[in-house]
């Protein structure tokens, strides 16, 4: 896949700024579930706005519906390579994964943010140039 800066979707560009500085992921749902419907659906969408719905109930002490999220983006995002879209997919995952594990074997696990790592400069930069407006 060509990863030329017009094919990183505002709305992505933007999820991926409040998944990092914000970490408001009411918002990151929000701003992924108008790309998703704009995309058709696009599955890679849906399973990131999972995560960012699993780390909302997860800090909301919502532990049941932090799993279910958390099962639903994994799912999704089991069909992609690495890197995709700019961002390492592979460490998302296993991320992921390690939460769900936690707060499976113990549900008073205190909520602690993950992070995209980003690997495409270009994409890094569009995220950085939100910060400064």
């Amino acid at each position: 896949m060509n990863q030329e800066p017009c094919l990183y979707p505002d709305l992505y560009v933007r999820f991926l700024y409040e998944f990092h500085e914000t970490r408001d992921y009411f918002e990151c749902h929000e701003l992924l579930e108008d790309l998703w419907m704009e995309e058709a659906r696009e599955p890679f969408y849906q399973g990131l706005l999972q995560i960012a719905v699993g780390l909302f109930h997860h800090r909301n002490e919502n532990i049941g519906g932090a799993r279910k999220m958390f099962d639903l983006g994994l799912q999704k995002l089991a069909y992609y390579p690495n890197p995709w879209m700019g961002i390492d997919v592979q460490q998302t995952r296993q991320d992921v994964s390690a939460v769900k594990e936690k707060i499976e074997q113990d549900s008073s696990v205190l909520f602690k943010p993950i992070e995209i790592v980003i690997l495409d400069e270009v994409l890094r930069e569009l995220v950085n140039q939100l910060k400064t407006k």
